[in-house]
Parts: structure tokens; sequence; C-alpha cells
């Protein structure tokens, strides 16, 4: 085993990998990422724009001590938004089951960093269909008041020492669809927990 299973745990509750590729030497599964909320906060930020670059030119010629330099923050936080849709629109995930070289490839790309995890068929005992809590709601001031969790159903590898990695998020039926074909291909058990 290259890599970290930690890496792979995600935040969201939902992933939903797509089938790009099924042959029989070779499964690969890809995520997008969050496409949707990208391509907003990049529209939005290039609307945006047309009122940041006025407020920049005003700000360059009276400075900041005028009425126009108390609006610093806005081309800021336009910036701010641009990165945000940049790193969304990036966000990538694959998962690569390869039976000629006896591996299973996951990577997760984004702006910032790659990270990859490789393991080997001998490595993984079997999937897994479970349920993860996932949390929900923003805790204010540090109270846990605000704060739930609720269940999401997850396939994950278990591999020889006990260790899990997170494959993917979703409902029941399709966790349960992923983990045949994937536990089929690798010729490994698929366990529902309940």
């Amino acid at each position: 085993m290259q890599g970290q299973p930690r890496h792979f745990e995600s935040v969201g509750s939902r992933l939903g990998f797509q089938v790009r590729e099924e042959t029989p030497a070779r499964l690969l599964l890809r995520w997008q990422g969050a496409r949707f909320p990208g391509w907003l906060c990049l529209g939005l930020a290039l609307a945006l724009l047309f009122v940041s670059l006025p407020i920049i030119a005003a700000i360059r010629l009276k400075g900041f001590a005028s009425r126009v330099g108390a609006l610093w923050y806005f081309p800021f936080m336009n910036l701010m938004l641009l990165g945000i849709g940049a790193f969304l629109v990036s966000v990538r995930r694959s998962i690569s089951l390869d039976r000629e070289s006896a591996q299973v490839l996951l990577t997760k790309t984004t702006l910032i960093n790659r990270r990859v995890l490789r393991l080997a068929f001998t490595d993984i005992t079997h999937f897994k269909v479970g349920v993860d809590q996932v949390y929900s709601g923003a805790a204010v001031a540090g109270s846990t008041v605000g704060q739930s969790y609720f269940p999401v159903h997850s396939l994950r590898l278990v591999l020889t020492g006990g260790e899990t990695v997170l494959l993917d998020r979703g409902s029941e039926r399709r966790m349960e669809s992923l983990g045949d074909k994937l536990s089929r291909f690798l010729e490994r058990p698929l366990v529902r927990d309940t």
C-alpha cells in the first residue's frame, strides 16, 4: 500500500462516481466534483468583476482615506469567490481497478494538490456497504447545540489491517449496485452492515 487511506475521507454526504471505462481487464470510475457550485461561483465572480474594477481604479486614484477606500473589501471578497470557484471546478476523484497490474489506484486531485492511494488486490479483504454518520449543522460560538449528524449509506474497502477506505456515498441501492460491480471485478465479498 502506498498512500494514506485517511486522505480519501469526505465531509460531503454524496459523491456519485460514474463508470467511465469497463473492460474485462480494467474498471475506471470518476467523480467530477461540485461542478454546479463551482461554475456558479466563477460566474458570480466574473459578473461582479464589473463592480470590482471601478472600485480598484477609484482606490488607486483617491487612496484608502477616501469614501471609496472603505470599499476595499469588495474586490478582495470577489477574488476569494473566484478562488473558491476555481478550486471547486478543479476537484476530481477517480478509482481505477486494473487486473493486469493487480492494483487499485485511488486519486484525489484539486487545484492545490494530488493525493494517490495505490493498493494491491491482496491488500483488500472485502467491500462493505454501511452507514456513515455525516456532520450537518454549524456550531455557533463554540456551542454544540446546533451540531447534528445524519446517516448516509457508504461503500468502503476493508483492508487486511482492518483499515477502511471510503469509496463512495449515496443511496443504499446505488451503493449496493456499485459494490456488486466492484466485488465481482475484484472477486472479493460484499458485506452489508445492518
